[in-house]
């Protein structure tokens, strides 16, 4: 298994705690133990530091499967984040040669995987101007015979936008259509700013992993607690291969991350992350508001982020490099994303405030457009 670097994360990694404003990041505000211990009411000081119920405790795996309709405990492995439950996926799932669809632009760790797995790894895009849908018939186009899995990060990263239920209804009936697996990343889930939840792809054929994770919506990251939908039988299958992986959540984890996924407490966090996301969002259009010639962006429906089309005579990577070097500000360059003229920007922390990091980038963007202008 030769394994490409996640360019992305490599990025995020060198940088994101040296820099003065992270922009990079694509969740929440995280809250502080002491927050939710008051929130959720919970004292985790008894809890014995054992290994514990290696696919996660059976009220945590009840309180997950309560989110999706249909789904039991049975159906859940709770995992070390959702980048565990992708690679137990992608690692049970796909072979060498095997054919994988991927729904891009997105978070490129399935990407990877399945290129180090050894397999073909083709495209379906996104549309800026179908406010980033896929085209009608994409699917049937992208996902052929011989398609082993098709990858959907739903809501999108970077673009925060759901998919519509036409766009949904294609993809399953074009995999159904092959036989193919579909794996729906959902972790921005649970950040919708209007139009009620994101509808989850569980459930809607026989052949759906799902997973999903409390690190953006819930502002948890720091618990690294996620989880992997599957069926009852497969998910056995999935369990097992945990063996060779993390074998276990942290019980601290398990305990806390069962504490904020009871009802009440769910609903106070994600209403928590609303109401940042809405405030700061409000920022963020403001100062985009001054750049009508320069910048475009589908408003964000759903997480923390905001992907950025831009009219400059910088590439992407060379923007981000500039703006990381002479304002100590880290963005994602669009071309990890597979589309350069383009930017991500994080809008969901607090802490530095984002309105200063803001102004930093147009101490950057500014000359840039003056140069276009001239």
């Amino acid at each position: 298994m030769k394994q490409p670097i996640f360019v992305m994360e490599r990025w995020q990694s060198h940088h994101e705690n040296r820099v003065d404003f992270n922009l990079a990041e694509s969740g929440v505000q995280p809250i502080t133990l002491a927050e939710l211990r008051e929130i959720a009411d919970v004292d985790p000081s008894g809890t014995l530091l054992g290994y514990g119920h290696t696919d996660g405790s059976p009220t945590l795996r009840q309180r997950i499967a309560a989110m999706y309709p249909g789904a039991a405990p049975e159906n859940v492995v709770a995992t070390v984040g959702s980048a565990e439950a992708n690679f137990l996926a992608m690692w049970r799932l796909v072979e060498p040669g095997d054919r994988v669809v991927v729904l891009r632009p997105t978070y490129e760790q399935t990407t990877g995987l399945a290129a180090g797995l050894g397999a073909h790894v083709e495209s379906m895009w996104l549309e800026a101007e179908r406010g980033w849908q896929p085209a009608p018939g994409a699917a049937a186009d992208a996902i052929l015979p011989g398609t082993r899995v098709v990858v959907v990060t739903n809501p999108n990263n970077p673009t925060a936008q759901p998919l519509s239920e036409a766009a949904i209804a294609e993809i399953v009936a074009a995999a159904e259509r092959v036989g193919a697996w579909i794996l729906s990343d959902e972790v921005y889930a649970g950040g919708e700013l209007a139009g009620g939840p994101t509808p989850s792809l569980w459930g809607r054929t026989d052949r759906v992993l799902v997973s999903a994770s409390l690190s953006k919506a819930y502002g948890l990251p720091g618990l690294r607690l996620g989880w992997l939908l599957a069926p009852a039988d497969f998910r056995e299958e999935l369990w097992a291969r945990k063996d060779y992986t993390t074998i276990a959540p942290s019980p601290l984890s398990d305990r806390l991350g069962a504490a904020a996924l009871e009802t009440a407490v769910r609903a106070t966090l994600l209403e928590r992350g609303r109401t940042i996301l809405t405030q700061n969002l409000a920022v963020l259009e403001a100062w985009a508001d001054g750049y009508p010639d320069i910048l475009r962006v589908e408003r964000p429906r759903a997480g923390a982020v905001a992907f950025f089309r831009y009219d400059l005579r910088i590439g992407s990577a060379e923007l981000a490099e500039r703006v990381l070097a002479e304002q100590r500000v880290l963005i994602v360059p669009g071309d990890q994303f597979g589309m350069d003229r383009h930017f991500r920007i994080g809008y969901g922390y607090t802490s530095p405030p984002l309105a200063p990091g803001l102004e930093r980038l147009s101490r950057v963007i500014e000359p840039l457009a003056a140069v276009r202008a001239g």
